[in-house]
């Protein structure tokens, strides 16, 4: 899965710039490849599978002997290994609830590590995107959070989500960051500038 290249992360760090001239918000911007690589989903699919289908035919047919038996679950299990590790079809393997668990977990990973709960009044915003789980979360610390509720995001994300969905990463980015530039503006109006955190997407492939 190909992730931005490095012009279409530069047009990610103006937005986010044209942003910050509006308000004391500080935006990061985050873009994963996939919150896990579930090694462990694949060998759980592949050792049911070729422990029950192989098993179920000779109970119900008979034709297997038991050495071949034996044989055809083992061979089953390593076929079954392989195909199962290729990416989309491990994606539709994992539940959804567990691709959005582990992606929201890795947003607020990030948000520590980007240091967004260390800026002077609490403004830190996060734009949280994992493309292989199509997950998107917008995160604030509650410098914003005294002024906007979390279901002021809502809307934003969803039509975010939809455009990585639809293979628009960038311009969701763009449209993103714009929209919430104009509640930012309006809530949390520029009192002071400064630059806290760096501008540029981060990327993590």
């Amino acid at each position: 899965m190909a992730l931005l290249t490095e012009h279409e992360q530069r047009k990610v760090a103006e937005a986010i710039a044209r942003v910050e001239r509006h308000t004391d918000a500080e935006l990061v911007t985050v873009l994963a490849a996939r919150a896990d690589d579930y090694a462990y989903i694949p060998l759980l699919w592949a050792s049911l599978l070729a422990l029950v289908v192989p098993g179920v035919v000779h109970y119900l047919s008979g034709w297997l002997a038991l050495h071949s038996l034996l044989l055809v679950q083992w061979v089953s299990f390593i076929v079954l290994c392989l195909v199962f590790r290729i990416p989309k079809i491990t994606t539709h393997l994992i539940p959804r609830s567990v691709r959005h668990w582990r992606a929201s977990n890795l947003a607020r990973r990030q948000f520590l590590e980007q240091n967004l709960h260390h800026t002077v009044g609490s403004t830190g915003v996060l734009i949280f995107v994992c493309e292989a789980e199509r997950y998107v979360e917008i995160l604030v610390d509650e410098g914003i959070s005294k002024h906007l509720d979390n279901k002021c995001w809502d809307a934003i994300v969803a039509a975010f989500t939809q455009q990585v969905r639809q293979g628009q990463t960038l311009q969701g980015f763009v449209t993103c960051i714009e929209a919430c530039g104009e509640l930012l503006k309006e809530h949390v109006p520029l009192t002071h500038e400064r630059n806290e955190l760096p501008n540029r997407l981060v990327v993590l492939s």
